[in-house]
């Protein structure tokens, strides 16, 4: 199983880390697994390239565990309204993703929301 915790900001999503295979399928050609990972790589790209933001990430493959965080989504760290609903709409959007795939790979996936400031992770 694939646990997501998204972080969140007085209510505003900025990140989340994933950690393990989703077990839907044997590793390396599990179908799950790979949209969950394109769905992550275009988060980060799309945030690094179209909203010219820094984006913090790490990669642990022994442990299977990708943390991702992105300041530009918070008012504190970013003062453009529209960049920062930009990046904030994309960890938004991507857990609402995931919310409606639990319909169907609930075996598979389990998504939590955690409220907590960036200086925390």
């Amino acid at each position: 199983m694939t646990k997501i915790v998204f972080y969140r900001s007085d209510g505003i999503f900025y990140g989340f880390e994933e950690q393990g295979h989703t077990g839907y399928g044997e590793e390396g050609t599990d179908i799950l697994c790979s949209a969950l990972s394109a769905m992550t790589m275009f988060l980060i790209n799309t945030i690094e390239v179209a909203y010219a933001s820094r984006v913090d990430y790490d990669i642990e493959d022994n442990t299977t565990t990708i943390r991702v965080r992105a300041r530009a989504a918070l008012p504190e760290y970013e003062a453009d309204d529209a960049k920062r609903y930009a990046v904030s709409g994309l960890f938004l959007g991507y857990y609402q993703q995931l919310t409606d795939m639990l319909e169907e790979y609930g075996d598979y996936l389990d998504v939590k929301v955690v409220n907590r400031s960036y200086e925390e992770d």
